[in-house]
Protein backbone atom coordinates (compact mmCIF):
# COMPACT_ATOMS: atom_id res chain seq x y z
CA UNK A 1 0.00 0.00 0.00
CA UNK A 2 2.53 2.62 1.20
CA UNK A 3 0.18 5.53 0.55
CA UNK A 4 1.11 8.85 2.16
CA UNK A 5 -0.95 11.97 2.83
CA UNK A 6 0.49 15.34 3.82
CA UNK A 7 -1.11 17.29 6.68
CA UNK A 8 0.06 20.81 7.55
CA UNK A 9 -0.91 22.03 11.05
CA UNK A 10 -1.43 25.77 11.28
CA UNK A 11 -2.69 28.25 13.86
CA UNK A 12 -2.87 32.01 14.35
CA UNK A 13 -1.81 32.10 17.99
CA UNK A 14 1.99 31.93 17.71
CA UNK A 15 3.33 34.05 20.57
CA UNK A 16 6.46 35.32 18.81
CA UNK A 17 4.75 36.21 15.52
CA UNK A 18 0.95 36.47 15.74
CA UNK A 19 -1.06 35.76 12.56
CA UNK A 20 2.09 34.27 10.99
CA UNK A 21 0.31 31.91 8.53
CA UNK A 22 -1.50 34.83 6.87
CA UNK A 23 1.56 37.03 6.34
CA UNK A 24 2.05 37.74 2.65
CA UNK A 25 5.06 37.05 0.44
CA UNK A 26 4.66 37.81 -3.27
CA UNK A 27 0.98 38.51 -2.59
CA UNK A 28 0.49 34.99 -1.29
CA UNK A 29 0.12 33.95 2.35
CA UNK A 30 2.81 31.90 4.06
CA UNK A 31 0.47 28.94 4.63
CA UNK A 32 -0.48 28.84 0.95
CA UNK A 33 3.20 28.84 -0.06
CA UNK A 34 3.75 25.78 2.16
CA UNK A 35 0.57 24.08 0.93
CA UNK A 36 1.70 24.51 -2.68
CA UNK A 37 5.15 23.16 -1.81
CA UNK A 38 3.48 20.03 -0.42
CA UNK A 39 1.35 19.67 -3.55
CA UNK A 40 4.41 20.00 -5.79
CA UNK A 41 5.93 16.81 -4.31
CA UNK A 42 3.07 14.73 -5.78
CA UNK A 43 3.44 12.38 -2.78
CA UNK A 44 -0.28 12.34 -2.09
CA UNK A 45 -3.24 14.46 -1.03
CA UNK A 46 -2.40 17.63 0.95
CA UNK A 47 -4.56 19.32 3.61
CA UNK A 48 -4.02 22.20 6.00
CA UNK A 49 -5.30 21.30 9.49
CA UNK A 50 -6.33 24.37 11.48
CA UNK A 51 -8.58 25.46 14.31
CA UNK A 52 -8.80 28.99 12.87
CA UNK A 53 -11.54 29.85 10.37
CA UNK A 54 -9.36 32.60 8.88
CA UNK A 55 -6.69 30.08 7.85
CA UNK A 56 -9.32 27.59 6.65
CA UNK A 57 -10.90 30.26 4.43
CA UNK A 58 -7.53 31.46 3.16
CA UNK A 59 -6.56 27.97 1.95
CA UNK A 60 -9.94 27.34 0.32
CA UNK A 61 -9.82 30.75 -1.35
CA UNK A 62 -6.54 29.68 -2.95
CA UNK A 63 -8.14 26.45 -4.26
CA UNK A 64 -6.48 24.36 -1.57
CA UNK A 65 -7.84 21.71 0.81
CA UNK A 66 -8.25 22.39 4.53
CA UNK A 67 -9.82 20.74 7.55
CA UNK A 68 -11.25 22.71 10.46
CA UNK A 69 -10.23 21.11 13.74
CA UNK A 70 -10.79 21.81 17.42
CA UNK A 71 -9.05 25.07 18.27
CA UNK A 72 -7.16 24.21 21.44
CA UNK A 73 -4.77 21.36 20.67
CA UNK A 74 -1.60 21.09 22.76
CA UNK A 75 0.57 20.34 19.72
CA UNK A 76 0.50 20.33 15.95
CA UNK A 77 0.75 16.54 15.98
CA UNK A 78 -2.45 16.25 17.99
CA UNK A 79 -4.08 18.57 15.45
CA UNK A 80 -3.08 16.51 12.41
CA UNK A 81 -4.33 13.33 14.04
CA UNK A 82 -7.76 14.89 14.50
CA UNK A 83 -7.66 15.95 10.84
CA UNK A 84 -6.75 12.41 9.80
CA UNK A 85 -9.67 11.01 11.81
CA UNK A 86 -12.03 13.50 10.18
CA UNK A 87 -10.87 12.36 6.74
CA UNK A 88 -11.84 8.77 7.66
CA UNK A 89 -9.36 7.20 5.24
CA UNK A 90 -8.65 3.46 5.18
CA UNK A 91 -5.97 3.32 2.48
CA UNK A 92 -3.21 5.43 4.10
CA UNK A 93 -0.12 3.94 5.76
CA UNK A 94 1.92 7.10 6.38
CA UNK A 95 1.06 10.65 7.42
CA UNK A 96 3.56 13.41 6.71
CA UNK A 97 3.52 16.51 8.94
CA UNK A 98 5.03 19.57 7.24
CA UNK A 99 5.44 22.69 9.37
CA UNK A 100 3.52 25.67 8.05
CA UNK A 101 6.36 28.16 8.49
CA UNK A 102 9.07 26.75 6.19
CA UNK A 103 8.10 27.80 2.64
CA UNK A 104 11.63 27.22 1.31
CA UNK A 105 11.93 23.57 2.34
CA UNK A 106 13.33 21.64 -0.62
CA UNK A 107 10.87 19.49 -2.57
CA UNK A 108 13.50 16.81 -3.22
CA UNK A 109 14.23 16.51 0.51
CA UNK A 110 10.51 15.97 1.21
CA UNK A 111 10.28 13.27 -1.45
CA UNK A 112 13.46 11.62 -0.18
CA UNK A 113 12.07 11.56 3.37
CA UNK A 114 8.92 9.82 2.17
CA UNK A 115 10.82 7.26 0.10
CA UNK A 116 13.38 6.56 2.86
CA UNK A 117 10.68 6.04 5.51
CA UNK A 118 8.80 3.58 3.31
CA UNK A 119 11.96 1.74 2.25
CA UNK A 120 13.16 1.36 5.86
CA UNK A 121 9.71 0.67 7.35
CA UNK A 122 10.20 3.63 9.74
CA UNK A 123 7.90 4.22 12.69
CA UNK A 124 8.71 7.94 12.56
CA UNK A 125 11.26 9.66 10.34
CA UNK A 126 12.42 13.25 10.05
CA UNK A 127 15.01 15.40 8.28
CA UNK A 128 18.31 16.85 9.48
CA UNK A 129 21.01 18.85 7.73
CA UNK A 130 24.43 20.35 8.50
CA UNK A 131 24.59 22.50 11.62
CA UNK A 132 26.26 25.84 10.96
CA UNK A 133 28.52 27.19 13.69
CA UNK A 134 26.39 30.34 13.92
CA UNK A 135 23.36 28.22 14.91
CA UNK A 136 24.99 26.08 17.61
CA UNK A 137 23.92 28.52 20.34
CA UNK A 138 20.66 29.58 18.69
CA UNK A 139 17.88 27.96 20.73
CA UNK A 140 15.36 28.56 17.91
CA UNK A 141 17.34 26.02 15.87
CA UNK A 142 16.65 22.53 17.23
CA UNK A 143 19.61 20.13 17.22
CA UNK A 144 19.46 16.38 16.81
CA UNK A 145 22.23 13.97 17.84
CA UNK A 146 23.02 10.63 16.24
CA UNK A 147 25.95 8.29 16.76
CA UNK A 148 27.42 8.37 13.24
CA UNK A 149 28.19 10.69 10.34
CA UNK A 150 24.72 11.32 8.91
CA UNK A 151 26.11 13.23 5.94
CA UNK A 152 27.95 10.06 4.90
CA UNK A 153 25.43 7.36 5.74
CA UNK A 154 22.34 9.47 4.82
CA UNK A 155 20.08 7.45 7.17
CA UNK A 156 20.43 6.87 10.91
CA UNK A 157 18.54 7.05 14.22
CA UNK A 158 17.99 10.06 16.46
CA UNK A 159 19.47 9.75 19.95
CA UNK A 160 18.58 13.19 21.40
CA UNK A 161 16.88 16.44 20.45
CA UNK A 162 18.18 19.62 22.09
CA UNK A 163 17.79 23.37 21.83
CA UNK A 164 21.34 24.15 22.99
CA UNK A 165 24.51 22.11 22.75
CA UNK A 166 28.13 22.25 23.86
CA UNK A 167 30.23 23.15 20.81
CA UNK A 168 32.92 20.60 21.79
CA UNK A 169 30.33 17.81 21.83
CA UNK A 170 28.72 18.59 18.50
CA UNK A 171 30.55 16.04 16.31
CA UNK A 172 27.39 14.22 15.28
CA UNK A 173 24.96 17.06 15.94
CA UNK A 174 22.75 18.24 13.10
CA UNK A 175 20.20 20.97 12.39
CA UNK A 176 16.77 19.39 12.79
CA UNK A 177 14.18 20.28 10.16
CA UNK A 178 10.59 20.33 11.40
CA UNK A 179 9.00 17.74 9.15
CA UNK A 180 7.92 14.25 10.20
CA UNK A 181 6.45 11.18 8.60
CA UNK A 182 4.57 8.74 10.84
CA UNK A 183 3.11 5.32 10.36
CA UNK A 184 -0.60 5.80 11.05
CA UNK A 185 -0.50 3.18 13.83
CA UNK A 186 2.45 4.95 15.50
CA UNK A 187 0.83 8.39 15.27
CA UNK A 188 -2.27 6.97 16.93
CA UNK A 189 -0.09 5.58 19.74
CA UNK A 190 1.86 8.84 20.03
CA UNK A 191 -1.15 11.11 20.54
CA UNK A 192 -2.49 8.72 23.17
CA UNK A 193 0.60 9.24 25.33
CA UNK A 194 0.85 11.93 27.99
CA UNK A 195 3.20 14.82 27.30
CA UNK A 196 6.55 13.91 28.85
CA UNK A 197 8.44 16.14 31.30
CA UNK A 198 11.21 16.65 28.74
CA UNK A 199 8.71 17.56 26.05
CA UNK A 200 7.11 20.22 28.23
CA UNK A 201 10.37 21.72 29.52
CA UNK A 202 12.10 21.81 26.12
CA UNK A 203 8.92 22.55 24.12
CA UNK A 204 9.87 19.77 21.71
CA UNK A 205 7.06 17.30 21.09
CA UNK A 206 9.38 14.74 19.45
CA UNK A 207 10.76 14.08 22.95
CA UNK A 208 7.45 12.41 23.77
CA UNK A 209 8.41 9.69 21.28
CA UNK A 210 12.01 9.38 22.50
CA UNK A 211 10.87 9.21 26.15
CA UNK A 212 8.48 6.38 25.27
CA UNK A 213 10.99 4.31 23.27
CA UNK A 214 9.49 5.11 19.88
CA UNK A 215 12.31 5.15 17.35
CA UNK A 216 12.81 8.26 15.20
CA UNK A 217 14.84 7.75 12.03
CA UNK A 218 16.93 10.55 10.54
CA UNK A 219 17.27 11.28 6.84
CA UNK A 220 19.99 13.67 5.67
CA UNK A 221 18.73 16.78 3.86
CA UNK A 222 20.95 18.56 1.36
CA UNK A 223 19.34 21.96 1.92
CA UNK A 224 18.86 24.12 5.00
CA UNK A 225 15.39 25.69 5.03
CA UNK A 226 14.73 28.97 6.80
CA UNK A 227 11.91 28.89 9.33
CA UNK A 228 9.80 31.94 10.15
CA UNK A 229 9.80 32.33 13.93
CA UNK A 230 10.18 36.09 14.37
CA UNK A 231 9.33 39.28 12.49
CA UNK A 232 12.98 39.55 11.47
CA UNK A 233 12.84 36.01 10.01
CA UNK A 234 9.76 37.02 8.05
CA UNK A 235 11.45 40.10 6.59
CA UNK A 236 14.52 38.10 5.61
CA UNK A 237 12.61 35.28 3.93
CA UNK A 238 10.26 37.77 2.24
CA UNK A 239 13.24 39.57 0.76
CA UNK A 240 14.79 36.30 -0.38
CA UNK A 241 11.64 34.91 -1.99
CA UNK A 242 10.73 38.18 -3.68
CA UNK A 243 14.27 38.44 -5.04
CA UNK A 244 14.07 34.90 -6.44
CA UNK A 245 10.81 35.68 -8.22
Amino acid sequence: MNKTIILIPSRLGASRLPNKPLLKINNKSLIVHVYEKGRSTKIGEVYVATGDKEIFDEVLKSNGQSILTTKNHLTGTDRIFEAYEQLNLNDVEYIMNIQGDEPLIDTNDIINLNNSAIRNNSEIATLACKLDNKNIENENVVKVICNEDLEKVKFSSAQKFLRSIDKEKSKYAYHHIGIYIYKVSVLKKFVGLKQSTNEISQKLEQLRAIDNDIKIDLVFANSTPIGVDTHQDYLEIKKLMEYKS
